[in-house]
């Protein structure tokens, strides 16, 4: 009978020892097992400590069930309440894994195996393992052998008796006494195999790095030999089946469960290489063929079973290999680059959840540590540990890792891979997604020791730890080249200049001494300067390698922090704003043009922060305007005005190339712009909107100071090809027709007198040599071209396109715009031309077959010598110049008819002419890829060399600067060239049909 008030009293016991469902946990307590114990006051309070009270509780009503009878049943409750060290380690791997319940449940005497508690038996190794699975003769047997051992793994695990890192090295243990183990069973199967051959396993990953978690794939690779007298064929194929055999026997599922996947997918070639090979193929395939992962991987090696001298001798030769890794073209890159694959290939909707492979998880860690590794194994052996917290202790020790971020780092580490080892713990299978459910968090936060509240100290300490791996994993590589040269704390080690120089080396440097002359220049010191420059360069450097020429993205930061090192403002900004230091170092790092922009004016840094005032946006062009009038207005003549403007052009060119530029490569919040056609139409747009106003502030100035407010002539001023088109590059011409018309009373001789001088003036006053770029105005499309005059009345130009306009003027009108002066005016001379260039019913085939003569000849005529054709992105087949004549003919032919095509936007034109169905969707999208491609890989040289051009750099750094812009990572320039020739050849291909009628 049930004391009244005893349920409420239980209840409430209960609730405070942690049980979530007291109700649930009361009936178990009541069951006919646990009577003899239900009331005693040790077995509450222990199973209050575990993980999970209510599953301890369970498991152990389950393990009592399964007993083979009351003397047995009695035995265990008798030692669990008199013995402290069993209770607490029996209930708390109760608490924390199912699947070890259930394995004490098939075999209910294993508990026993928890009963032991002598000092030897604490800290197992191999020789104790292989003991405690010397009786498992078949895969079932070895997997309850396994277990066994597993079981005493747990219990000292989460009663805390072994850390994280005693915990994963008795693991890896256990892995190796389980492949002998398995290994002698498929020996025993296949004597006669056995006999003629030698064959060594080598553990890989993390068995090799002696820091195993609980369920994870164990990589290994297989070395083989032929005993002495045997064929090397005979003996290869023997240690094949021997090694897939012993594969078959840990990774086979029985009815005991599987024990973990054998993985020799690292071996060379991977799954399509052969499974065993000798010595000499190994070392053959490591000399010609293997990748920089492949060394990387092979940090880990360690021979763990079969033949150990035979595994021994294949660590031996294959490691100077793996520590002249570094010395690799492209190491660096090549390293962070599968780390980024890696990111990348995780599904969106798991990388909040991933630990291991997410940004701030465990691989983050493992990635640097061994990148810095390999880069400083070479000369210093006491770095070449296969576990990644033993390396990190001794980078910390000989000053290639700083004291401070290696502390962080491990604490970091040692609690992402407890989170794991709790993860995988509970259902013994492999996974490195934390559980959403709220009840799986609570076990995984309490088997921490995080009781308060577990769910949310367990998100935070989880998170916590993950941004500080975030911040750090990168700026490991880079904090002790600043501690080289600068002054440290007595005591502290810092990087030889010697290793420093091989740091800077395995980055892409390329003149690491001057790298390091510029470090010290701006981190060395203690002023407040000095301190914030040393908080910055760590990323900065990361940046800067993650370029094509890191010397240039290093030594400019260095000109522009020295013009504006005493400003308060500029290291603030670069210390506060997130995206400023980021977007400075790719705009520094990205070529020539936009750093020639900023050392100009290097107060322009303040556009790359995220703030009031900055921004990379564009402005529009009413807003320039008015800036680039109002400072006319102010100047004392127009020389003086017109340095203004082209000083706000400066700045707007900095701006655009910066925009350009960081959306390109993208940062690490954003990436990169996916949509190309959206740079292209950002760049041109942005450059003809600050060339129109460049051009009215200008004329502005040239009118007022000759004179006064009125110039006696309406005067306009016509944009046209590129200019018109609203696609002007960074190092386009301004192609421009003027226009007049005299005032009313004026003479037309004073009037013609007044646009040219007016004309002349502009030109000289836009090109004087200074520190802003010249602005090259090209009138060369007027009629009758240089012979003609350079300004016409509205009349003379309508009487000329009367009597004498030829077909190639009409199609060059097709891009006129008006962009600057008098606007009336402008929209007269669009309506005189717009008969000439939308003629009523189209082209006669006269004109038709003209215009292509016109192109053929300058395909032929142009294209200059030694160039490669397919590589020259405006003349060349599939070009722009092929893009935009197709895009000019069905203009010109149907432009009368369909209102779309009267733009002087090639984009536009071609979207209006597919919806108009003059052509497919498929070839107006193979043109417009073609126009896109080709239009960024000019405004790529231009950013990369400093001047424009047609074709692909022929240098191979600036091939590659120009590739990065493009998205191609280190060593695809290749690719690079490949895909503009087959996106060319693919548009030419169209051009054939639509403009040459083949």
């Amino acid at each position: 009978m049930t004391v009244p008030g005893r349920r409420s009293s239980t209840f409430t016991r209960l609730l405070r020892h942690g049980f979530t469902d007291p109700s649930g946990a009361e009936r178990l307590l009541d069951s006919v097992e646990l009577m003899p114990v239900r009331d005693d006051p040790v077995l509450l309070d222990a199973l209050g400590a575990t993980a999970d009270p209510d599953l301890a509780l369970l498991g152990l009503v389950r393990l009592l069930e399964a007993q083979p009878g009351p003397t047995a049943r009695r035995e265990l409750l008798d030692t669990l309440i008199a013995a402290k060290p069993l209770r607490d380690r029996l209930l708390g791997v109760l608490g924390a894994s199912a699947a070890l319940a259930d394995h004490l449940t098939r075999h209910p005497r294993d508990w026993e195996a928890l009963v032991t508690y002598e000092p030897r038996d604490l800290h197992p190794g191999v020789e104790e393992f292989e003991r405690g699975l010397a009786e498992a003769t078949d895969p079932v047997s070895l997997r309850v052998a396994y277990r066994r051992c597993l079981l005493s793994i747990a219990a000292r695990d989460v009663c805390g008796t072994t850390d994280l890192a005693e915990t994963a090295a008795e693991l890896a243990d256990l892995a190796t006494a389980t492949l002998r183990a398995a290994l002698a069973i498929a020996r025993a199967a296949a004597p006669e195999d056995a006999a003629l051959c030698r064959l060594a396993v080598i553990a890989m990953g993390k068995c090799g790095g002696h820091e195993l978690n609980y369920v994870s794939d164990v990589d290994v690779i297989f070395v083989g030999e032929a005993v002495e007298g045997a064929d090397e064929g005979k003996a290869l194929r023997s240690a094949t089946r021997l090694a897939s055999h012993m594969m078959r026997i840990c990774s086979e599922t029985t009815v005991e469960g599987s024990i973990w996947p054998v993985d020799a997918n690292l071996r060379p070639e991977g799954r399509n290489g052969p499974l065993v090979r000798t010595l000499s193929s190994h070392l053959a395939y490591y000399q010609r063929w293997a990748k920089t992962w492949e060394f990387q991987a092979l940090l880990k090696a360690r021979p763990v079973a079969g033949d150990i001298e035979l595994g021994e001798e294949y660590v031996a030769a294959l490691e100077p290999l793996v520590w002249k890794a570094a010395e690799r073209e492209n190491f660096v890159a090549d390293v962070q680059k599968m780390r980024r694959r890696v990111v990348e290939n995780i599904p969106a909707a798991e990388i909040d959840r991933e630990l291991k492979l997410g940004p701030g998880g465990l691989r983050d860690v493992e990635f640097a540590v061994q990148l810095l590794q390999l880069v400083h194994g070479r000369a210093d052996a006491a770095l070449r540990s296969g576990t990644t917290l033993d390396a990190l202790h001794e980078l910390a020790a000989g000053g290639y890792v700083g004291r401070t971020d290696a502390v962080q780092l491990d604490e970091a580490y040692r609690f992402l891979r407890s989170m794991e080892h709790r993860i995988q713990l509970y259902r013994l299978r492999r996974t490195h997604l934390v559980p959403e459910d709220e009840a799986d968090q609570r076990r995984i936060g309490r088997s921490l020791g995080l009781r308060a509240d577990p769910v949310a100290e367990l998100n935070r300490e989880w998170r916590r730890h993950a941004a500080v791996v975030r911040r750090l994993h990168e700026k490991l590589f880079y904090r002790p080249l600043l501690d080289a040269v600068a002054q440290l704390a007595p005591g502290e080690a810092r990087l030889s200049p010697e290793a420093a120089r091989e740091r800077l080396v395995a980055l892409g440097y390329g003149d690491p001494a001057a790298a390091l002359r510029h470090l010290e220049a701006l981190a060395s010191g203690v002023t407040r300067k000095a301190a914030i420059q040393r908080t910055l360069l760590p990323v900065l450097l990361g940046w800067f390698a993650d370029s094509a020429d890191p010397d240039a993205g290093l030594l400019n930061f260095r000109k522009v922090s020295d013009a504006l090192g005493k400003t308060p403002w500029y290291l603030r900004l670069l210390r506060d704003e997130g995206a400023a230091a980021e977007n400075l170092a790719r705009v520094l790092s990205a070529g020539r043009l936009a750093p020639d922009l900023l050392m100009r004016a290097p107060e322009a840094v303040a556009l790359l922060g995220d703030g009031d005032g900055g921004g990379l946006e564009p402005r529009e062009r009413a807003h320039l305007e008015q800036e680039i009038l109002a400072a006319v207005g102010r100047a004392e003549n127009a020389q003086q005005a017109v340095t203004a403007a082209r000083g706000v052009r400066r700045r707007e060119l900095f701006r655009t190339a910066a925009a350009d530029i960081v959306g390109s490569y993208g940062t690490e919040t954003q990436p990169a712009e996916a949509d190309q056609g959206a740079l292209v139409d950002l760049v041109g747009g942005a450059v003809s909107d600050l060339t129109a106003a460049t051009l009215a502030g200008t004329l502005r100035a040239v009118v007022r100071e000759g004179w006064g407010d009125t110039l006696p002539t309406r005067f306009a001023v016509i944009g046209m090809g590129r200019f018109g088109g609203h696609e002007l590059g960074y190092g386009s011409d301004a192609d421009v027709i003027f226009v007049h018309e005299p005032r009313e009373g004026v003479a037309e001789q004073e009037a013609s007198e007044a646009a040219n001088r007016v004309v002349s003036e502009m030109r000289r006053l836009l090109q004087i040599p200074s520190a802003d770029p010249p602005l090259l105005i090209d009138a060369d499309l007027r009629p009758e071209g240089k012979s003609g005059p350079l300004v016409r009345t509205l009349k003379s130009y309508e009487a000329y396109y009367r009597r004498w306009s030829l077909v190639w003027e009409s199609q060059a009108l097709l891009r006129a715009e008006p962009v600057a002066g008098d606007e009336e005016l402008g929209r007269s001379f669009i309506e005189l031309v717009d008969p000439l260039r939308y003629p009523a019913e189209g082209l006669g085939d006269d004109a038709v077959r003209e215009i292509r003569r016109l192109k053929a000849r300058m395909e032929s005529e142009r294209l200059p010598r030694g160039a490669d054709p397919k590589l020259h992105t405006k003349l060349g087949p599939g070009g722009l110049s092929d893009v935009e004549w197709t895009v000019q003919l069905l203009q010109l032919q149907h432009g009368w008819a369909e209102p779309g095509l009267r733009t002087t936007r090639t984009r536009e034109a071609l979207a209006a002419a597919c919806a108009a169905e003059l052509i497919s969707a498929e070839d107006a999208s193979i043109l417009d890829e073609a126009w896109v491609l080709a239009t960024r890989v000019r405004n790529a040289v231009m950013l990369v060399r400093g001047r424009a051009g047609d074709t692909f750099p022929s240098d191979g750094r600036e091939l590659a600067a120009v590739g990065r812009y493009l998205g191609y990572g280190d060593g695809h320039v290749g690719d690079m060239l490949d895909a503009y020739r087959r996106t060319a050849r693919r548009a030419r291909a169209v051009v054939e049909v639509l403009f040459y009628g083949a």
